[in-house]
Parts: structure tokens; sequence; C-alpha cells
């Protein structure tokens, strides 16, 4: 398989944005994180901070210390050059109580999927979850792998009142709330992890690559 060679662009004056390109896949995803990684370990001259999403890596500096064509010559070093050393992904347990207060949309999950409740339920624990970036909110950990059997599409509408540790699905997508917040996602489950701790020295639980298994939890 021929792998495309990422694509360097400018964004504003502090930041350089480094494109994979594909399709979302665990193999480009790969990519992005080993870079990510990799800037961790040898950061340039003048680096802020890194963004990695699906396919892409957002490098952002300090303009007054470096500038955008030195910052894209490091990370293609790295590229080029890379680690030998690269990290195994963690796999975390997640709880989850699919109870009906819990999920309120099992219902409508199981009749827009033409399976029952408890065939959600078992779908929805039999796939591996990948972390593959943060975004939208604090702590919000955007997972791939739902099982095609669980694909539909989000809600015409958000709906309000939905609590942090909610167990929500999209499309292919999965996630849990870090924060009380409108949602158009699914909520078929609820966890009592703690996702994001601002008291704990890692502030996200979990870490872009990580491989999340969900595991049912009877009421108490």
């Amino acid at each position: 398989m021929i792998v495309p060679a990422p694509a360097f662009r400018p964004i504003g004056e502090g930041a350089v944005l480094i494109d994979f390109g594909g399709d979302i896949s665990a193999e480009t995803n790969d990519r992005v994180v080993a870079l990510d990684r990799a800037l961790a370990a040898r950061p340039p001259r003048g680096l802020v901070e890194t963004v990695p999403a699906y396919v892409s890596l957002m490098i952002v500096f300090d303009p007054l210390v470096t500038d955008g064509e030195q910052i894209a010559a490091h990370a293609l070093t790295l590229l080029e050059n890379p680690a030998a050393d690269r990290r195994t992904p963690r796999e975390h347990i997640v709880p989850v109580r699919y109870d009906a207060d819990c999920g309120p949309d099992l219902q409508a999950v199981a009749k827009a999927t033409g399976l029952s409740p408890e065939d959600v339920v078992a779908q929805h624990l039999s796939g591996e979850y990948r972390v593959f970036m943060y975004g939208f909110a604090p702590g919000y950990a955007y997972l791939g792998g739902v099982p095609p059997a669980l694909h539909i599409p989000r809600k015409p509408r958000a709906e309000r009142g939905h609590p942090a540790g909610s167990v929500i699905i999209a499309g292919a997508q999965c996630l849990i709330t870090t924060l009380p917040m409108p949602t158009g996602w699914w909520v078929i489950g609820h966890t009592s992890l703690a996702i994001l701790d601002p008291a704990r020295p890692a502030t996200f639980l979990f870490d872009p690559g990580d491989v999340i298994r969900f595991q049912r939890m009877d009421r108490p």
C-alpha cells in the first residue's frame, strides 16, 4: 500500500497543520499519534502545544521564537527518522449501566436498528474502541469502533438534560460526556468513571491511540 506523503499548511502566524490525508482509519491516526509523541519527546524550539485530530496534527508555536518553516522542517525530520520506542496503547475498561434511566435512548436505537434492546447492548459491548482525538468540550474523547449494526445518524435536534458520564453513539463513533450538556447523539448508557479530573496529574484519562472496552455493570 502506498502511504501518502503528509501535506504541510500554515495556519495564521503561529501554527502549522500537517495533514496525513486518506480516510479516517487506525493506520492514518497511528501516524498522527506517532508524530505527536515524537514532538513531545523531541520538541522544537518555540513549541507551544500540539493538537492531534483524526488525520491531522496542528503544531502551535511562538512566532517570536521560531517560524513555520523551522517547525515543518523539524517535523519532517521526525517523520523521516521515526522513534523505535513507540508506546504500546493502553487498554481501559469502562463500566457502563444500560438501565432505562441510564440509557434513555436504548429503546429508540433498538427500533432504528431492528435489534432488541439486549442485542443493542451486546453489540455495544462487543466493540473494540479506539481513542482518535479529543474535541468539542474538555475531556470529550472521540472513539471509533462502533459495530456496523449500531450505525445510525444523529438525532434531528439536540436534547437537553443529559448528565456527565453519558455513553452516547452516532454513526461509527462513541463518546463519553464529561459535562452536563445537550446532545443530538443517542444516549444508551452511563458510566461513573471520571474521564476528566483536574485533580489528576493527567487531567484526561485516555490518550489518543488507546483502546477502550466497555463492561456491563448491573444496578447496585
